[in-house]
């Protein structure tokens, strides 16, 4: 890991029909941020070069063919593919798929050859990556797989902290999927994630409840009352402060969520929704519990503003610069931890 030098930056492209390159060239139009980060990002340099005269954003890119000859100081594309590309804003496309799919491949394997230090992933379209070569719901799900760890996506803000015990899973199977083991690991990475990734001593952790109401005592669902509750409470016996089930309809209302430093939500929509109301263009999508970093923005391709110039960046710059702070917060708990004798 580095320490003196730059830490360097993977940017896959994500879907180039979408607002992704958009995005990524506002993040870094702002000169001052190569003295605090060097940007390496996984595509090519003539097709970052057509986005920033498209967008009439003039950058300089330094185009290498392998992340380990990134330079500092300087915008690094790494020539993933060197044929041109033809984009057609706001359309799905199979073949642009295609080339995210290149990107995140590239990408991921410099993250595990430690050539970059953290990966901010631009956003792809669910659809049009499926091949026989990639048969993933998502980013987070091919992360699981080559990086070492249980993955648990965990979106962030500076206010709230949002887990999912099930996440791209049809509302119809969650109930069947929530089971006392899928409870334990999730918790567990949130309670690592929260000490290792976010500096929280005693990290205070809301379980809610997978029913309306948490079941109303079993009148709607025996889920709450036979399988969270008797999960949660052997945290607590372990002296973990984990609490819940809570109703989750009345959970964020009432501020609940104020109290504690994580909430892990049954299923996508009751953590997103919630999350994405009171965090939405500040929120950040980070794949806790891999050995490696991975963020990205709490928001999708957005065909339908795609090469409008109106994108807006925050999400995307705030996921570069968490992925910076959670790098800096592990090497600081390595050294804390290595021999606390």
């Amino acid at each position: 890991m580095k320490t003196k030098s730059n830490i360097r930056v993977g940017i896959s492209i994500g879907d180039m029909n979408g607002i992704g390159p958009e995005i990524i060239l506002k993040s870094l139009q702002d000169s001052r941020v190569l003295e605090l980060f060097t940007p390496v990002i996984f595509a090519n340099s003539k097709m970052m070069s057509f986005f920033g005269n498209y967008f009439k954003i003039k950058l300089q890119f330094h185009g290498i063919s392998k992340a380990e000859d990134a330079i500092d100081g300087k915008i690094n594309v790494v020539n993933v593919w060197k044929e041109n590309v033809k984009v057609n804003f706001g359309e799905e496309d199979k073949t642009i798929g295609g080339y995210a799919i290149k990107s995140l491949k590239a990408a991921t394997q410099a993250l595990i050859a430690n050539d970059i230090d953290t990966l901010v992933t631009a956003p792809i379209n669910k659809n049009s990556i499926q091949s026989d070569e990639f048969n993933f719901p998502g980013h987070t799900d091919f992360l699981a797989q080559e990086l070492k760890g249980d993955s648990l996506m965990f979106m962030v803000s500076d206010h709230i902290k949002v887990g999912l015990l099930t996440d791209h899973v049809p509302v119809k199977d969650v109930s069947s999927k929530i089971n006392e083991e899928l409870i334990n690991k999730k918790v567990n990475a949130i309670h690592e994630s929260l000490k290792k990734d976010f500096r929280v001593r005693e990290p205070k952790i809301a379980v809610l409840g997978v029913n309306p109401h948490s079941g109303d005592g079993g009148v709607i669902g025996k889920e709450d009352d036979e399988v969270i509750k008797p999960a949660v409470k052997k945290f607590v016996d372990n002296g973990k402060f984990v609490f819940g089930p809570y109703a989750a309809d009345s959970f964020f209302g009432s501020k609940n969520n104020a109290n504690f430093d994580a909430i892990i939500a049954a299923y996508h929509d009751q953590g997103l929704i919630p999350f994405k109301t009171l965090s939405f263009g500040n929120g950040v999508n980070f794949t806790a519990g891999l050995n490696r970093i991975r963020t990205s923005p709490d928001h999708g391709t957005a065909f339908d503003i795609a090469g409008k110039g109106t994108a807006e960046s925050s999400s995307f710059t705030q996921a570069i610069f968490m992925s910076i702070s959670i790098f800096r917060n592990r090497i600081e708990y390595l050294k804390l931890t290595e021999n606390p004798l």
